[in-house]
């Protein structure tokens, strides 16, 4: 059977030169960065190496990086860490469809005092910045947005918003994990104060990722203990996981041209392709202004959880806007705050490519999800005239909360 991935989004596969980089930590240099013998200090040099190769991609100083465990612990932290600084509640400014690594830190930091602004979108996905500008206070803490959106691509203008927040004497964080190694970064001339990343989502593997942090920035850690990362993350180094993350953003910077020419050449042929052969089908969000390798497609009348689960007989790999298969009863937040329709929201799907992916993987997609959405809509108990415009009972889980 075929194993065609087109859920990178979600996670990457770790590139074989990783791999490579990574080795020799488990086996030959096992000293602890931290200790002052030749065994320690030999392993600093490749943690003081890694350090500089995730500057570089993002145009930031060696010193301004802290590496953590993933983009979660990067987001907690720049929020957390932050308005534990302040003596007053926290007043926090982000947007609807920020990850839930932003959300639920916000929601939680404000939820028995302090104030929170959760900025709305509109149906291409796209931020008001008049809006913004006016939910700044003198009393905001931090403003938090993402640089590009997991679910449907769409980038936000982050220059822009960076300009905003900065003239309002404000502290600015960004979600990057997605924007990472796709677009081109340089926090040298973009004014953002912080900026989480995620090491699994450029080909690095699972358990590492890093908080650029500009000088000058105050911030708690969220870990207290020993002096790691200059006093602001304690624990002893993941020394093979951070030279894993470093190796995988030389490579990413050398690769980055690739999404804006070749990724980008397959999803848009995936794409329209899709929408040629599936009627009633359409593109979630802005279809400009998006990252070169991502789009969500909503198929009317069709339940996202069966599209999985015929493509993944199919081996096919991608993933749904709704959350239904990962135990949640609720749609996706982020296509609910765009105003995907009932109709259209439960067969949403999102296609996320890397560049490992090939031509020959999107010949074999386009030949198959056309049989897939024709043969789900014969037997969708919802596909004709009289189908419902507002929500029901999902199929699956029999529940009227599903929407």
């Amino acid at each position: 059977m075929k194993n065609i991935y087109f859920d990178n989004n979600a996670t990457t596969k770790v590139a074989p030169e990783v791999v490579d980089a990574m080795t020799p930590f488990f086996k030959d240099y096992w000293g602890n960065p931290s200790s002052m013998h030749t065994f320690g200090g030999q392993v600093k040099e490749h943690v003081d190496t890694a350090r500089g190769q995730v500057a570089s991609l993002i145009g930031a100083d060696p010193s301004e990086i802290i590496f953590t465990s993933c983009g979660t612990e990067s987001d907690n932290m720049a929020i957390r860490g932050l308005a534990e600084t302040v003596d007053t509640p926290p007043h926090i400014v982000t947007s609807k469809v920020e990850h839930p690594a932003v959300l639920a830190m916000a929601q939680h930091l404000t939820r028995k005092k302090g104030t929170l602004v959760e900025l709305k979108v509109d149906s291409q996905g796209h931020l008001n910045l008049d809006e913004l500008r006016d939910s700044i206070t003198d009393d905001t803490t931090i403003v938090s947005l993402m640089w590009a959106n997991n679910e449907t691509g769409v980038i936000f203008p982050i220059d822009e918003i960076a300009e905003i927040v900065k003239a309002a004497g404000c502290i600015f964080h960004t979600d990057a994990v997605q924007a990472v190694g796709k677009i081109p970064i340089d926090v040298s001339k973009t004014p953002v104060d912080m900026l989480s990343l995620s090491g699994h989502k450029i080909h690095a593997p699972k358990g590492v990722g890093a908080l650029y942090v500009r000088k000058g920035t105050k911030l708690n850690p969220l870990l207290w203990g020993g002096h790691q990362e200059r006093g602001k993350r304690a624990g002893t180094e993941n020394v093979p996981y951070i030279v894993g993350i470093g190796k995988a953003c030389e490579l990413a910077a050398a690769h980055i041209d690739e999404y804006d020419t070749k990724v980008r050449a397959m999803r848009d042929r995936l794409e329209a392709g899709i929408l040629e052969t599936c009627p009633d089908a359409v593109i979630n969000g802005d279809c400009e202004n998006r990252l070169s390798n991502t789009f969500s497609v909503g198929f009317k009348h069709v339940e996202g959880e069966a599209i999985l689960l015929m493509l993944d007989d199919l081996g096919i790999a991608a993933s749904s806007g709704s959350a239904c298969t990962s135990g949640s009863l609720e749609p996706s937040h982020v296509l609910r705050a765009l105003g995907v329709p009932f109709t259209y929201i439960h067969g949403s799907t999102r296609f996320s490519l890397s560049r490992y992916t090939t031509d020959a993987d999107i010949d074999y997609a386009l030949e198959k999800i056309p049989g897939v959405i024709e043969r789900l809509r014969e037997i969708s108990p919802f596909s004709g005239e009289d189908a419902p415009t507002s929500p029901l009972s999902c199929k699956n889980c029999s529940s009227k909360s599903c929407r």
